[in-house]
C-alpha cells in the first residue's frame, strides 16, 4: 500500500511517518520511505546520523538517474531527457517493487532497522528563487508511478506541509492520504480545506489526530471530523525525547500510541487495490502536464509516450 502524510507545519506529520515507518520496520514488514517534504528531518527520526543522511544521494539532484532507469527499453521514450515527472509506464519500462534489490535502490537508499530510505533532498541555494520543489519531487512522482506493491508491503511517503502537497499530480499516487490534524480549529480548517482537494479525483483522505492531551482533545476532534478520523496519538514523552536526540535503551513508545499505529495498520490493509484506476489518474495528469509544458519544454508530443497496448491492472496480475 502506498501511504501519504501531509498537513500543516509543525502538525507532526514527519513524526507519525517515523513512527508508522518504525512500527511496521520492526513487524518485518518490507516498508520504503521517501522524505518528499522540503525541510528534511525524516531520515534523523528513523535513526541515521546526520552523516549517514548526508550520505544519501538525493533524488531531487539526479533525477536523470532515475528517469534512465524507469525508461528500461520503453520504445515510446527516446531517451530519458523526454521524461517529466508524469510519464507513464508502457511496454518495456522497468517497473519495481517494493521489496526487490535493483540499481536504483542500491544507489539512492539506505537501509535500517528494516526500513529502506529514500530522500528527494532540501533546497539548494542554485534553486533559491529559480525553480520550486516540484522540480525536486518530480522524481517521487515518477516512482510511483512505475513502483508495484503488494499486500504487506508499504511505501510511506512525507509530503510538503500545507495545501502544496496537492499542486501537482503526485498527490493521487497514495492508497491512502492521512492528514495529520491537532485538536484546535486551524487544524479543523486544514483538515476541510484537503477534503475539498481530493474529492474531485477520488483521492481517500483520512485524519489522524495528534498531540492529543486530554479527552477533550479527542472529543473535540470526533466531533469535528466524524468517521475520517481513524486513529488518534497522545502526547508523547518518547517522540520528545527523539525530537531531542536523547532516546534511551529503555525507553519505548506508550502502549496507547502502539495500539493507535496498529489501527492505522489496520485501516490501510482494509483498502481495496485499484490499478486501473492508479494507471488512469496517471494518463490525466501526464495528458494535462504535456499539454501545458511539457511539449514545449522537451519539443516532442508526450502524449505519445501513452502506450495504448499497455495496461497496469494486467502487468499485475502476470506477475
Amino acid at each position: 500500500m502506498k501511504i501519504a502524510f501531509v498537513g500543516k507545519g509543525g502538525s507532526g506529520k514527519t513524526t507519525v511517518s517515523m513512527l508508522l515507518s518504525q512500527y511496521l520496520g520492526e513487524k518485518g514488514f518490507p516498508t520504503l520511505v521517501i522524505d518528499a517534504d522540503i525541510n528534511q528531518h525524516l531520515g534523523v527520526m528513523l535513526g541515521f546520523s546526520d552523516e549517514e543522511v548526508e550520505a544519501v544521494p538525493q533524488l531531487g539532484l539526479e533525477i536523470s538517474l532515475v528517469k534512465e532507469h524507469l525508461r528500461g527499453s520503453n520504445q515510446r521514450i527516446g531517451s530519458a531527457t523526454e521524461m517529466i515527472k508524469t510519464t507513464p509506464p508502457g511496454t518495456g519500462s522497468r517497473l519495481l517493487s517494493v521489496s526487490e534489490d535493483n540499481e536504483l535502490y542500491q544507489y539512492f537508499s539506505h537501509s535500517k532497522n528494516g526500513v529502506r530510505f529514500l530522500r528527494v533532498g532540501a533546497f539548494t541555494e542554485d534553486d533559491l528563487g529559480v525553480r520550486c520543489y516540484h522540480s525536486k519531487t518530480g522524481a517521487v512522482e515518477l516512482i510511483l508511478n512505475h513502483l508495484i506493491d503488494h499486500k504487506n508491503e508499504y511505501v510511506i511517503v512525507d509530503m510538503t506541509a500545507g495545501a502544496d502537497a496537492f499542486a501537482s499530480g503526485l498527490f493521487t499516487r497514495f492508497d491512502v492520504t492521512f492528514l495529520v490534524v491537532e485538536p484546535t480549529r486551524k487544524s479543523i480548517s486544514v483538515y476541510t480545506q484537503y477534503k475539498q482537494y481530493a474529492a474531485e479525483y477520488g483521492v481517500h483522505i483520512r485524519v489522524i489526530g495528534n498531540k492529543i492531551e486530554s479527552p477533550e482533545d479527542e472529543a473535540y476532534l470526533k466531533e469535528a471530523i466524524g468517521d475520517d478520523l481513524v486513529a488518534t496519538l497522545s502526547a508523547s514523552p518518547f517522540v520528545k525525547a527523539v525530537d531531542r536526540g536523547v532516546v534511551k535503551a529503555n525507553m519505548a513508545l506508550e502502549t496507547k500510541n502502539i495500539e493507535a499505529l496498529a489501527t492505522i495498520q489496520s485501516h490501510v490493509d482494509a483498502q481495496a487495490k485499484d490499478w486501473d484506476k492508479f494507471y488512469a489518474q496517471a494518463l490525466i495528469f501526464h495528458t494535462k502536464n504535456a499539454e501545458s509544458w511539457g511539449n514545449d519544454a522537451v519539443g516532442k508530443n508526450l502524449l505519445e509516450q501513452i502506450d495504448p497496448n499497455f495496461s497496469l491492472a494486467r502487468y499485475v496480475e502476470n506477475m
